[in-house]
């Protein structure tokens, strides 16, 4: 059903408004408006030098304190969230309430719990959402998908997967972050309370209490990908350790984390690997089946010519076959979103495709927190801790 609302022309303004709009907000209101006929026309941000910064992009854009008075607003169609992950479900589900499209950035939701909140709104709701899976675009998922659906892998067992960067993710904080100009408590929203903390604000992303650390920024993207690209449930067990090795600067969550992700009845095992102190390999992963592999490569560094490279090769294991590139071209991830508004139909990273990532995820960081696997019980939809 399409509810009260009729379906947009492909000429018809679309009016968004976007709550979070620091560096990535910014991004995605530059990506909204490379797209015709469509007007930013509402910003929200608790911190007052936001809604400068948004002003001398957007010229006229109103900007608020307070991501609900966009939401009271009846000229705005779709809302884009790209807030700390610690509101993101909050966010999301005022949103839908309020009869807004969604494109809620990911990881979709903080816990298990409130992913399940906003898996369930979502199937309830006749609204668009699309969670900022930008993986979920590009062209070499349906490489990906075609080769395996072709048979030319065989069997799949296995997943080898990476991110590899340097960053410390400390940011420099700006002196004129103080309580007159931050709105502390709307930070905080249901994280513990805490005195005002400006490098926390400024930080978040090292720390539990509003972030789940490179898993849940870095890591969802690919688990994403390859539950998608070899169609795979929630993993039935977890086990993930890693520690802060290197970035020894007071932050909580780990600069450098690996994951056993077990698929028992699909017959795969997904391995992967995320360090914030190497940049050399970047991002990838291999599909390795019994008649071939597929090697996907973004930002590598190739060890012979020094060049970054990005790439998807399909490699037989038989020499009488010949290797395959990927050749889809990507699609852009919010211009997917904005053509989903007009039409109504499903975008690219619809709400399952977060729910499954997101449960995904937090259960690899349940696993590094506690020491122990963790296996998901998929009809009661909760988390089993082993006692080992």
């Amino acid at each position: 059903t399409l509810g009260s609302r009729s379906i947009l022309g492909a000429n018809d303004r679309v009016r968004l408004g976007v709550i979070g709009v620091g560096e990535w907000g910014q991004q995605l209101i530059r990506q909204a408006l490379w797209n015709d006929n469509v007007e930013v026309v509402a910003v929200a941000d608790v911190y007052d030098a936001r809604h400068q910064e948004v002003q001398r992009l957007v010229p006229g854009v109103t900007a608020y304190f307070d991501y609900r008075s966009i939401l009271d607003r009846q000229d705005i169609d779709a809302v884009m969230i790209a807030t700390p992950l610690h509101l993101h479900a909050s966010q999301f589900l005022d949103a839908l309430s309020a009869g807004k499209d969604v494109y809620c950035e990911k990881t979709m939701a903080y816990s298990i719990e409130e992913a399940k909140q906003c898996r369930d709104a979502a199937r309830m709701s006749d609204r668009i959402v699309s969670i900022g899976l930008q993986h979920q675009s590009s062209g070499w998922l349906t490489d990906v998908q075609q080769f395996v659906t072709s048979g030319m892998l065989g069997k799949v067992t296995a997943v080898e997967a990476w991110k590899s960067r340097k960053i410390t993710w400390v940011r420099p904080v700006p002196s004129d972050v103080r309580p007159e100009h931050v709105r502390w408590e709307a930070f905080l929203g249901p994280a513990p309370v805490r005195p005002f903390d400006p490098f926390r604000f400024i930080n978040w992303k090292l720390y539990w209490d509003y972030a789940g650390g490179i898993v849940t920024e870095l890591m969802v993207h690919q688990v994403a990908f390859i539950l998608r690209a070899l169609d795979l449930p929630i993993p039935e067990t977890v086990y993930a350790s890693g520690g802060i090795y290197v970035w020894r600067d007071g932050r909580e969550v780990p600069d450098t984390v690996s994951a056993i992700m077990d698929f028992p009845a699909q017959g795969v095992t997904v391995s992967w690997t995320g360090t914030l102190a190497n940049p050399f390999h970047g991002i990838g992963e291999r599909y390795l089946g019994t008649d071939g592999t597929i090697e996907r490569l973004l930002g590598a560094t190739n060890p012979v010519t020094g060049k970054v490279e990005d790439s998807l090769w399909y490699y037989p294991n038989r020499n009488d076959r010949l290797k395959q590139p990927g050749t889809t071209p990507d699609v852009n991830h919010v211009r997917n979103f904005i053509e989903c508004v007009r039409s109504r139909r499903t975008p690219n990273a619809p709400v399952e495709i977060g729910y499954r990532s997101a449960v995904t995820v937090h259960m690899v960081n349940l696993s590094y927190r506690l020491g122990r696997r963790v296996r998901w019980d998929p009809l009661r939809e909760e988390v089993i801790i082993s006692e080992a």
